[in-house]
């Protein structure tokens, strides 16, 4: 089986703008994958190229095993501009925005039902869409996109304008998706929310793509060989360790050169000390995008 998304030399240019230059990637089925980078990398573009809104200049692109044309009525797309009509109900945008897609209005009015209970808007079900505070029109922008029930969900922003609580209906709502076994592409500026929701990711970075593959392995790559261990132990002369950090509680300690883990730990219980936690050091996602980006 094909993957939900392969993109291989893939180009787009604006005039003399290039938005996307030679980019390369591969989106697996049933996974929640991140689509990462700076504003104007080019991640719109990519997304809205696999949403069949624009059309590559050059390259192979292939969704769900087709065209992006061909595939175009099993995917949602959630755009970071809002598209809703203001004057209609919420429930009968729902609605109408199904029918488009060729769902029947029973059927859709069903699903429309059980996606607001979901998200929290069914006492607003028949509330003019102006009336919705911003968190509460972005999350029936995210009904529209599902009511179709695509395989391949593509959100661009979703988190915006939500809530912590809210921010927490979207992203269960996320991994459900995934549990159902759809694909789902995330593009979010909240890096915390990314690396609890997405196995692999892809950074991009002026139209091409910087770094990709799994989040472990990517944070692993990028963190420093180093373990945090409380409280301090005297750990300044000890020959596996190259440097010690205070933080607090206890220390960072930075292993040499040719040390190892087990090196340390076997250190650790050898000093006799009572310690509490020993956790490797981890670089957040964040850290690491603005290390790719600024270099």
């Amino acid at each position: 089986m094909e993957p939900a998304i392969r993109a291989e030399g893939v180009h787009k240019a604006f005039s003399s703008v290039v938005a996307v230059d030679g980019l390369d990637l591969r989106v697996e089925r049933g996974e929640i994958f991140g689509f990462l980078g700076p504003n104007g990398a080019g991640k719109t573009t990519t997304l809205r190229m696999i949403a069949d809104l624009l059309r590559p200049d050059r390259g192979v692109l292939r969704v769900l095993g087709s065209s992006p044309h061909d595939a175009r009525p099993r995917v949602g797309y959630l755009p970071e501009e809002r598209g809703l009509y203001r004057d209609l109900g919420v429930m009968e945008c729902l609605v109408y925005f199904a029918q488009l897609r060729g769902v029947s209005r029973w059927v859709a009015a069903r699903r429309a039902g059980a996606l607001l209970e979901r998200l929290g808007l069914a006492d607003r079900a028949r509330a003019p869409v102006r009336e919705l505070s911003r968190g509460l029109q972005q999350k029936a922008q995210i009904a529209a996109t599902l009511m179709h029930e695509p395989e391949l969900v593509i959100f661009d922003e979703p988190f915006q304008g939500l809530d912590p609580v809210n921010v927490e209906v979207v992203r269960r709502l996320i991994q459900d998706l995934a549990g159902e076994g759809r694909t789902v592409v995330v593009c979010a500026h909240e890096m915390s929310l990314v690396e609890s929701l997405c196995g692999r990711l892809a950074m991009i970075y002026r139209g091409r793509i910087v770094l990709t593959g799994e989040l472990t392995a990517i944070r692993a790559q990028f963190s420093p060989d180093a373990f945090d261990v409380l409280p301090a132990p005297v750990a300044e002369h000890w020959p596996e360790v190259g440097s010690v950090e205070a933080i607090p509680g206890g220390s960072r300690l930075f292993l040499r050169t040719g040390a190892s883990s087990s090196d340390l730990l076997r250190r650790l219980a050898a000093s006799g000390m009572s310690v509490t936690e020993v956790s490797r050091v981890r670089l957040p996602l964040e850290s690491i995008f603005l290390r790719v980006v600024g270099s």
